[in-house]
């Protein structure tokens, strides 16, 4: 992209007037995008006055920003209003479609041919996480001189996606998932707006209709209006007085979750399923299995996180958690989906209501820590292996006592090196079998347990 030699505008945002002049054949969701802060809908919590957003247009040099937010809620529709509001020169690209050497060669051209320098000039770079290191770090001296203001999009966490050194000369600007009413405010105008919207009265889509459009939308914008302008030319493709809640469904069959595999929402959706096994709530632990099924995770790996669980938050106070989810997961390895899913779910339930205890995780992170940080201690004498004669008469093995040999196959007996000392790391609660367990090592041990 060049920019030409007497540039008049440079782009300074929305035009006036371009909400008259919208195309026709336009899709719907690019008709309505808001063209000014009064016509934006949702994100009170950065919008009006003394609010994050009002100081940014304020602000003189105009700072540098990441929009952060899920697909939908407006990222790229507040970057361009902030263009129109600051009379700034725009430059937009897609980190999707363009490269650095298009980007360098605008940058350069618009440094050596702008002469109103009162004009802040802002590089937009739309999803801006699908950069590279080389190529974030290539924006770097654009930024750092002045020569122009970043404003990237995201979906993705900036703190994983975006450079330390790009993302300090930055501030975020976080955005939410619109709510249900914001999404219905946005669907009635797409509906009724007699020039960019559908011109429809508001009773061609019946309230029922609505609610699913709006349920669907999973607080995402553009996925509402898509759906009500397919919903709105099935009707009148079959001659249809309205949109009921059929053709709702019709224009979009399934729900397109918000889930990204590789993404941060992976990670909060397996947090949410692992805490809410933790917190033995079997019905929101079902929820979250779901929703990560639905959207398409691999059940493998979700099988592979309660066998984790059964270690960590159930351990001994119910032994059979981990066979439980073992099995689970080799039932989903034979049956796969969807039959097998059901196996997931039954052991997600026992997890859930099973038990707890994190004593076994406990006492093996302070194995490790005194592993780690105290230095190879020698094995004792009486408990190393004697498979030769020479290993005999140094005294491998000589006083070592044989649990079989006493009442109850249990003898004390010393089994942590002497430059050590004694250590405790288990202690059982008093939760399902480790109560057993807890009764059990007091009888055998007693007071050694406590040195």
């Amino acid at each position: 992209m060049s920019v030409p030699p007497n540039p008049p505008p440079l782009f300074p945002g929305p035009r006036a007037g371009a909400r008259a002049s919208a195309s026709r054949s336009a899709p719907l969701a690019d008709r309505m995008r808001p063209k000014t802060l009064a016509e934006f809908v949702g994100q009170e919590s950065i919008l009006g006055e003394g609010r994050f957003l009002s100081s940014v247009l304020s602000a003189r040099p105009l700072p540098s920003l990441i929009f952060w937010g899920p697909p939908g809620s407006g990222k790229t529709t507040l970057a361009r209003i902030i263009a129109a509001e600051t009379k700034a020169v725009f430059l937009p690209f897609s980190a999707v479609l363009a490269g650095i050497k298009e980007i360098k060669e605008a940058l350069a051209d618009l440094k050596t041919v702008r002469t109103d320098t009162e004009r802040p000039a802002i590089l937009f770079i739309d999803e801006i996480h699908r950069f590279n290191k080389a190529q974030q770090d290539a924006l770097l001296p654009f930024v750092e001189d002045g020569t122009v203001t970043l404003f990237g999009t995201t979906t993705e966490n900036p703190s994983f996606e975006i450079r330390n050194a790009l993302l300090s000369r930055c501030r975020v600007l976080v955005l939410d998932p619109l709510s249900a009413k914001d999404v219905e405010t946005i669907v009635r105008r797409g509906l009724t707006d007699p020039e960019r919207g559908l011109a429809k009265p508001g009773e061609f889509l019946v309230p029922d209709a609505l609610r699913h459009l709006v349920e669907i939308s999973d607080g995402d914008a553009r996925v509402a209006l898509n759906a009500l302008e397919a919903a709105v030319a099935i009707a009148e493709h079959r001659g249809l007085p309205s949109v009921d809640v059929g053709v709702s469904e019709e224009a979009l069959r399934t729900k397109a979750l918000l889930y990204d595999k590789d993404g941060e929402e992976h990670y909060n959706l397996i947090s949410a399923f692992h805490k809410s096994l933790r917190g033995s709530d079997p019905d929101a632990s079902l929820y979250w299995l779901a929703r990560m099924l639905a959207g398409g995770e691999n059940p493998l790996y979700v099988a592979r996180r309660m066998i984790r669980f059964a270690s960590e938050d159930v351990g001994n106070a119910a032994p059979g958690a981990l066979q439980i989810a073992l099995a689970a997961a080799e039932t989903y390895r034979t049956l796969g989906s969807p039959e097998g899913e059901l196996a997931l779910a039954q052991a997600a339930v026992y997890l859930a209501t099973a038990p707890k205890s994190n004593r076994v995780y406990v006492a093996f992170q302070r194995a490790m820590e005194d592993a780690k940080s105290r230095g190879s201690h020698a094995v004792p004498t009486h408990l190393r292996n004697a498979p030769t004669r020479l290993m005999k008469d140094l005294g491998y093995g000589k006083r070592y006592q044989y649990p079989h040999d006493f009442a109850d196959a249990f003898v004390p007996e010393e089994y942590f090196p002497e430059t050590l000392g004694r250590r405790t790391y288990y202690e059982p609660s008093e939760a399902g079998h480790e109560k057993v367990i807890a009764s059990r090592l007091k009888t055998w041990w007693g007071a050694l347990r406590k040195k």
